[in-house]
């Protein structure tokens, strides 16, 4: 994954958003992790991976798979925020757990910690895990990416429309 590409794309974006809402001097942080935590529920309810309750199956892989890049808007948005942009590489060596459920709380977990902590170590620990919940739920670097760049561009249009 081309992580300078993403925050480039990522930065411009919360840029030209902070720009036309007026929002440069605001502390944008815990919105941005509240942002998170509700995109990553939203991607839960999308894989139904926790509705032991239900027959209904999990939505198209489309689907998910977009739900699962707003989370990767907001990762990246928090790394800029913090000031985490400029390393090349983001990967740590975690355990990865056996079911999405597990994964899902896990990176609950990893958002609580970086929300407290606002360290590096953290927030990687907090990428990665997202990361292997994409994977877990059938999405590789290639398609995570490409589907970023295309959300990226809608996200453009909504602020052009007045979303």
């Amino acid at each position: 994954m081309n992580y300078r590409k993403l925050f480039d794309m990522q930065t411009g974006l919360d840029q030209h958003i902070e720009t036309k809402h007026q929002l440069q001097a605001e502390d944008l942080f815990d919105r941005k992790v509240l942002a998170l935590l509700v995109e990553l529920g939203e991607l839960a309810n999308e894989t139904r991976c926790f509705k032991f309750w239900s027959l209904k199956p999990s939505s198209p892989k489309e689907t998910v798979l977009e739900e699962f890049v707003d989370g990767v808007h907001f990762i990246l948005s928090l790394g800029i925020e913090c000031g985490f942009d400029q390393e090349n590489n983001y990967s740590v060596d975690l355990l990865k757990k056996e079911s999405a459920t597990e994964q899902f709380l896990f990176v609950f977990e990893q958002i609580s910690k970086f929300r407290t902590s606002r360290s590096m170590e953290d927030y990687k620990k907090l990428f990665q895990a997202y990361l292997d919940l994409g994977e877990l739920l059938g999405f590789n670097a290639e398609e995570t990416e490409k589907a970023y760049m295309d959300k990226n561009e809608v996200n453009y249009q909504r602020q052009q429309d007045g979303y």
